[in-house]
């Protein structure tokens, strides 16, 4: 009996195709209410002598069930994959696909050019919050509660005492405050002001630089803003320096470049003049050294600032800002 239902099982095996089938299969033959398990409850039907024999018939065909279908079930599982690795292979007679090659965006192949620069010249980077305290933003830089000045610098608040930073001198400050001098960095990063045309974003890049020891003087920043000029723009390049004002910097100074578009003859980017703004700079204000801690009868230094969209305009002539941030493909990949 017990010999005729492994054979009915092994028939009914051979034909099943899916491992659906295969459940309701396991199901029939091993479940609560299956065959197997109804034979070992009839055990107790049968006669003291007999039970022995028969129980271990039932047990021998249990398990001889159990490995039939799990062997079945490797043997599906195993074909199924064999299936879908052949319906997903790759046809390699077929052509490729043309994937583009990305391009790094020209004001962060600009701001990592005048980084490198410095970093040449022996200044550290530095890096600070962008959302940033009045009190460093402003007035640690000598632009105290309603000073005019604030009006150059159109702010984004979060609150009254909380800003976008509208420069990365706020970076200088913090820089200041951790260590004594000597110090020579620079403090890339992105600023913020309310203003937005074709030559300004509300969000844009600065680089400011300062380098504070003793004996530090006005011709040591012309001499270094000239060597970063020529470095940046060709060694040909004229350079000048106007007064100027900045609250944090006494004397100021604007520096200017001949136009590299016209060599100094004269257009309509340059208005004319021949001069293109470049950047500001001058010697660190005597009350920003006061909120540091620093001694002004021992210590000078000298600070700079310039907007990397500036640079990336003048460098690559673009006369509008916008397009360095519309992502349209035709543009940035000519960089």
């Amino acid at each position: 009996m017990i010999d005729d239902l492994k054979q009915t099982f092994l028939d009914e095996l051979e034909s099943i195709g899916n491992p659906a089938d295969l459940f309701q299969l396991r199901v029939k033959y091993l479940g609560k209410k299956g065959i197997i398990t109804s034979q070992l409850k009839s055990l107790s039907s049968l006669p003291s002598g007999e039970r022995p024999f028969f129980g271990k018939k039932v047990n021998e065909a249990k398990d001889f069930i159990e490995d039939q279908l799990d062997a079945k079930e490797a043997r599906l599982k195993n074909e199924e994959l064999k299936k879908q690795l052949l319906a997903e292979s790759i046809d390699i007679t077929l052509p490729g696909k043309y994937t583009p090659f990305g391009r790094e965006h020209p004001i962060n192949k600009t701001l990592l050019e005048v980084v490198d620069i410095f970093v040449k010249m022996g200044f550290s980077v530095e890096e600070g919050p962008e959302v940033e305290l009045d009190y460093y933003n402003f007035e640690a830089l000598n632009f105290p509660k309603d000073h005019p000045a604030r009006d150059m610098q159109d702010t984004f608040f979060v609150s009254d005492d909380v800003v976008l930073r509208t420069h990365t001198s706020p970076v200088q400050v913090r820089g200041m405050k951790k260590r004594k001098p000597p110090v020579r960095f620079i403090a890339p990063g992105k600023v913020y002001r309310c203003d937005a045309d074709i030559t300004h974003t509300p969000m844009f890049h600065q680089v400011e630089g300062l380098m504070v020891d003793k004996g530090v003087t006005f011709s040591n920043l012309k001499g270094i803003l000239e060597t970063f000029l020529h470095q940046m723009f060709g060694p040909n390049t004229p350079v000048r320096f106007r007064p100027s004002f900045f609250p944090f910097t006494e004397p100021s100074a604007e520096v200017d470049i001949g136009c590299i578009l016209c060599s100094g003859a004269g257009c309509r980017v340059c208005k004319g003049s021949g001069w293109l703004e470049i950047l500001g700079a001058g010697m660190v204000n005597p009350a920003v050294f006061e909120h540091v801690g620093y001694d002004t009868e021992e210590y000078s230094g000298f600070a700079f600032g310039m907007g990397i969209e500036r640079i990336t305009m003048l460098k690559y002539a673009i006369d509008d800002i916008r397009l360095f941030f519309e992502n349209d493909i035709r543009f940035l990949r000519q960089f």
